[in-house]
């Protein structure tokens, strides 16, 4: 009696368990950013089921989820250049797939990751190959203006190529160029010539620059050196003006010699050690003739 009584506590939660089972089927949730697409006994349905909670549905229907949101497939691949040589290149494709086209891509390809592997990865190698024949030399994939042209071309040959099967690409970007060894090491060497080339243009201009402020200097001492010539020249004229006035003064007037003898006398006459002066009273001008001074100084 007591088994039966505690079988039958349990036969509400197993009713509730199989209904919520049972239940489950009649209700599809889809995550953020993905859509549904739904298969009964193996064939693929037209109607696409959006994120979020649709009620009722098909319990027979069976749900494949794709990712919608942006997505990222990164690809390295050999890239040949004219000059025969073989450049690695990996670049990012940036896509999504197109949520109204889910079911086809369920019927035509499979999920998610077979289209990429089956649609997008065969025409990016293509068409990174179709880009390369275009390009001189390996090295030229260096250049920003061959980058810029390839990506654009890319991106361009992509979403031409993958829009109508579902995927929309927004960018191709390249993310690093490996040239062949012997490129890179001849690359590397040009680059180090290149270096020492203009250091030595620099070294030039800075000797050039050291040659210019040396002349400058020099012209300024030049300069210098004609001013104070010139100012020399105008002094002796001046000086020469002055014994050339002084003699014509003296050979006008011969007094002029007796005064300035005089002056010097009294300038004489004011020298504490001074004691004795003979003046030649027989000669026209009074010029003094010997001076004696102190013994004891």
């Amino acid at each position: 009696m007591t088994d039966k009584v505690s079988i039958a506590k349990f036969i509400p939660l197993v009713l509730i368990l199989v209904l919520f089972l049972i239940g489950s089927r009649f209700w599809v949730s889809v995550p953020v950013g993905h859509v549904a697409v739904a298969t009964l006994f193996g064939q693929v349905q037209t109607d696409t089921y959006p994120e979020g909670l649709t009620i009722p549905v098909n319990p027979l229907l069976k749900f494949h989820e794709f990712d919608v949101r942006e997505q990222t497939h990164k690809e390295r691949a050999q890239v040949p250049s004219q000059d025969q040589l073989q450049t690695s290149i990996e670049v990012s494709v940036q896509y999504r797939l197109n949520g109204g086209m889910a079911s086809t891509i369920l019927k035509e390809t499979g999920n998610a990751e077979s289209m990429i592997n089956v649609q997008l990865v065969p025409k990016l190698r293509s068409l990174l190959r179709e880009q390369g024949k275009s390009i001189k030399r390996a090295e030229d994939f260096f250049l920003e203006e061959t980058q810029v042209q390839l990506q654009t071309d890319l991106t361009l040959g992509l979403a031409d190529y993958l829009e109508p099967k579902g995927i929309s690409v927004s960018a191709v970007l390249i993310r690093d160029i490996s040239l062949p060894p012997f490129i890179t090491k001849a690359i590397e060497a040009k680059k180090e010539r290149e270096q020492e080339v203009e250091k030595q243009k620099a070294e030039l201009e800075r000797y050039r620059t050291e040659q210019q402020q040396l002349v400058a200097q020099a012209e300024a001492q030049r300069k210098a050196a004609e001013e104070e010539a010139k100012k020399r020249r105008l002094l002796a004229d001046a000086q020469a003006y002055e014994i050339e006035k002084i003699n014509t003064a003296i050979g006008n007037n011969p007094n002029y010699v007796k005064l300035q003898a005089l002056e010097a006398l009294k300038s004489i006459s004011k020298d504490p050690a001074s004691k004795i002066y003979f003046i030649d009273s027989d000669s026209p001008q009074p010029l003094p003739l010997m001076h004696l001074s102190d013994p004891n100084k």
